[in-house]
C-alpha cells in the first residue's frame, strides 16, 4: 500500500471504524447512506440546510420510506448519528459524503449549485487526511473540473494531502430487494490512494464494491444506466402510441415478447418520466456531448418522445369522455396516484404533475388521491388528497390511474362505473367498457 502517512491513518480510522462521516444532503440518497455507516459502527452526522430534517432526523422519526423508523430510532438513540445544519463542523469529519440535488435548469442544463454551495462548505474547514466523496449524478468531467480546483484553492493538493471520488448513488426509491446494503457499488478516486480509500470505506457497508479507473468513468456509468432506461422506455413509450393507432394491445405484446429468454429486456410505458434520475440524467449527458461537439441524436429523440406522454394521458381522457359525449372542459377528473412512482412520496419530475396542469388548462375540475402525497402545490395553489371513497362517491366524470400504489383497491371504483383511464396497466386482466388503457 501507499507510504502516505495521510492515506494510512485516513485507511486505519476506516478499518476500525474510528472515521467520522458527515453526509451532506439527507434525502432520499443521503438518509440511507447515514444509516447504513452509523449501523455499522461509525459515528455519522447528517448535514443538512434544512432544519426540518434535521429535528426529525434527531428525533428518531424518518420522512423517508425506505429508511425504517426502527433501524433510525436505534442509531440515533445509541450516539451513532445525529443531524445538524451547523456547516463549520464539517472540518471534524475524516469523510465527507456529498448527497445533494443536481437539477435541471430550464434550459435543459445541469445546475451544479447545490453541489458547488456543499463543496464550498466543505473548502472552508478542509483539512489534510480528509477524504471527500461526490455521489450527486452529474456530467462526466464534474468531479475533476469542478470539484477538484475548489478543493485545491486552499493550497492542499488532492490524492495526497486529501483524498477525492466519484461513487454514483444507485437508490431505486421503494425497492424493498436492492437497497444500500446490496446495491454494488461504483468507485473512482482521482487518484490510486483516492480510489482504494473510497473502496475501502464503502466495503465496510456494502457487499460489493467495483473499482474504475477514473472520476470520469464512475460519473458515466450511472448516465449510462439511467439513460439506457429513459432510451428504452422512450421506445416502448412510442411502441404504445403505434399500438393505440393499430388496435393492438401494447400490455400483451410486451408480456408476449418477454418470455423469450435472451436478447430482450421488458420496458414499460407510462404516463411520463419522473423521479430524480432518469428524466434528468440523459440531459446531463446530452449537454456534456455538445461541449465536445458531439449531437446525441438518439438519446435526446428518446428525451422528446418520453416528454410527450402527458399529453397523450390527456388525449385518452379526452377519448374516454367522448363516449360519453363530455368534453375536458368542465368534466371532473381524478387522479388515483400523484407521486413519480408506486409507493413512494417523491414527487420530482412526476408526470402527474403535467397531467393536472394540462387537464385544467383545458378546463378541468381536478382532484387526486395519494396516501403518499398529503398536500400537492401548483402553480400557487394547493390540492390535498381526498380518499378514494370519497372520490367515488361524487361521481367524477373519469379516473386517472396515474401512479399504481399498492394500496389502491380499485374494484369500487371499476364497480362504480365511472370512467377510467388506466396509464399503469394496473388493470390487468378487468374488462369493461369504462376502462381505457394507455
Amino acid at each position: 500500500m501507499t507510504s502516505n502517512p495521510n492515506s494510512e491513518r485516513l485507511l486505519d480510522r476506516i478499518r476500525t471504524r474510528k472515521a467520522r462521516i458527515g453526509v451532506i444532503g439527507l434525502g432520499y440518497v443521503g438518509l440511507p447512506l447515514a444509516v447504513e455507516f452509523a449501523r455499522r459502527g461509525f459515528d455519522v452526522s447528517g448535514f443538512d440546510v434544512d432544519e426540518a430534517k434535521t429535528k426529525e432526523i434527531n428525533a428518531g422519526r424518518s420522512y423517508i420510506p425506505d429508511v425504517s423508523e426502527v433501524e433510525l430510532n436505534d442509531v440515533v438513540k445509541n450516539g451513532r448519528l445525529r443531524g445538524t445544519t451547523r456547516m463549520n463542523e464539517l472540518g471534524d469529519m475524516d469523510v465527507v459524503d456529498i448527497c445533494v440535488p443536481t437539477p435541471l435548469r430550464k434550459t435543459k442544463d445541469p445546475d451544479l449549485s447545490y453541489v458547488v454551495k456543499a463543496v464550498e462548505a466543505v473548502v472552508e474547514t478542509l483539512k489534510a487526511g480528509q477524504l471527500i466523496i461526490l455521489e450527486s449524478t452529474t456530467y462526466p468531467g464534474t468531479t475533476d473540473e469542478v470539484v477538484q480546483p475548489m478543493l485545491e484553492s486552499k493550497g492542499l493538493k488532492g490524492d495526497a494531502d486529501f483524498f477525492l471520488a466519484f461513487s454514483p448513488e444507485r437508490v431505486d426509491p421503494g425497492n424493498q430487494t436492492y437497497t444500500t446494503r446490496n446495491i454494488p457499488k461504483i468507485v473512482g478516486g482521482m487518484g490510486k490512494a483516492s480510489t482504494e480509500a473510497a473502496a475501502q470505506l464503502y466495503e465496510s457497508i456494502v457487499e460489493k464494491v467495483i473499482r474504475v479507473s477514473s472520476t470520469r468513468v464512475a460519473e458515466m456509468v450511472k448516465l449510462l444506466e439511467n439513460t439506457f432506461r429513459a432510451v428504452n422506455i422512450g421506445m416502448v413509450n412510442e411502441l404504445a402510441l403505434m399500438c393505440h393507432k393499430m388496435d393492438i394491445d401494447v400490455w400483451e405484446v410486451i408480456d408476449a415478447a418477454r418470455t423469450k429468454p435472451f436478447g430482450f429486456m421488458p420496458f414499460y410505458p407510462g404516463p411520463g418520466l419522473g423521479g430524480h434520475c432518469i428524466p434528468i440524467d440523459p440531459y446531463y449527458l446530452s449537454w456534456k456531448a455538445r461541449q465536445n461537439g458531439f449531437e446525441c441524436r438518439f438519446i435526446e429523440l428518446a428525451g422528446h418522445v418520453n416528454s410527450a406522454m402527458p399529453d397523450y394521458v390527456v388525449e385518452r381522457v379526452a377519448d374516454a369522455l367522448n363516449t360519453v359525449r363530455k368534453s375536458i372542459n368542465g368534466s371532473r377528473i381524478h387522479l388515483l396516484g400523484v407521486a413519480y412512482k408506486r409507493d413512494v412520496n417523491d414527487m420530482r419530475e412526476s408526470p402527474a404533475l403535467d397531467v393536472i396542469e394540462l387537464l385544467k388548462k383545458r378546463g378541468a375540475m381536478v382532484s387526486f388521491t395519494d396516501p403518499y402525497v398529503p398536500e400537492l402545490r401548483q402553480g400557487g395553489h394547493a390540492m390535498s388528497s381526498v380518499g378514494l371513497g370519497q372520490a367515488i362517491s361524487e361521481r367524477p366524470d373519469c379516473a386517472v390511474i396515474c401512479t399504481d400504489h399498492t394500496v389502491f383497491n380499485y374494484d369500487p371504483l371499476i364497480s362504480s362505473g365511472v370512467l377510467i383511464v388506466d396509464t399503469r396497466n394496473a388493470l390487468k386482466d378487468r374488462q369493461a367498457a369504462t376502462i381505457f388503457r394507455l
